[in-house]
């Protein structure tokens, strides 16, 4: 078992923490924490899809420019883009220059709009898969789950794409849908807690 990152104030941490200078903001604010914003969600899948092959640094370090480049991930106007953006994406050295990860986003806001009018939120859809406690792995000892093999089917045949199982867990880690942190990590607690205080969303009627 690797041994936990000890941060700045000499707490332990999960041990990829530690890994970039990046992470640790990152680790000790976000990650794990529950999210129930639709721009949130979306930007977060797009994302961890856009990291299929690469390092989470390189993405996270491009976090902002990604941003600037997909209108904040607000749903509706990526969902609006078109070749002309496409082609103008594949020319901004501040992102990845992936025309399948770059398409993919553009498909999937377009899915995610067609979800959301079934389901009333983005959240509220992916939420329904959390899984009970007693069905989650010692945490960080896997890289999918049956919860997110089941999202990604789901995901999958409602065509989006870039959402296979292992990027879908990783999504799931992120949006605190599972606490992920290790047991030692200081930062499980709080995670923990924000949890508790969640109020799951529920499927709502799509606004006429």
């Amino acid at each position: 078992m690797t041994p936990p990152f000890i941060g700045p104030d000499g707490e332990p941490r999960c041990p990829w923490s530690g890994g970039a200078p990046e992470f640790l903001a990152y680790h000790d604010t976000e990650w794990g924490f529950p999210v129930a914003d639709d721009t949130r969600l979306f930007e977060k899948i797009s994302l961890e899809g856009f990291q299929s092959g690469l390092s989470w640094r390189t993405i996270l370090a491009k976090r902002e420019n990604f941003r600037a480049a997909f209108a904040g991930f607000d749903i509706a106007a990526v969902a609006g883009f078109g070749e002309r953006d496409v082609e103008r994406l594949l020319l901004d050295a501040g992102i990845v220059r992936h025309r399948g990860k770059i398409e993919a986003v553009v498909n999937n806001a377009r899915r995610a709009e067609e979800l959301i009018e079934r389901e009333g939120s983005l959240a509220a859809f992916v939420w329904r898969y959390e899984p009970d406690d007693g069905e989650l792995p010692e945490p960080q000892t896997v890289s999918t789950s049956p919860a997110s093999i089941a999202l990604s089917k789901d995901l999958r045949r409602q065509g989006w794409k870039f959402v296979g199982p292992t990027t879908v867990y990783a999504f799931l880690q992120a949006i605190g849908l599972i606490n992920d942190h290790v047991e030692e990590c200081v930062i499980r607690s709080e995670a923990g807690a924000a949890r508790e205080a969640f109020v799951r969303p529920r499927r709502r009627m799509a606004a006429m």
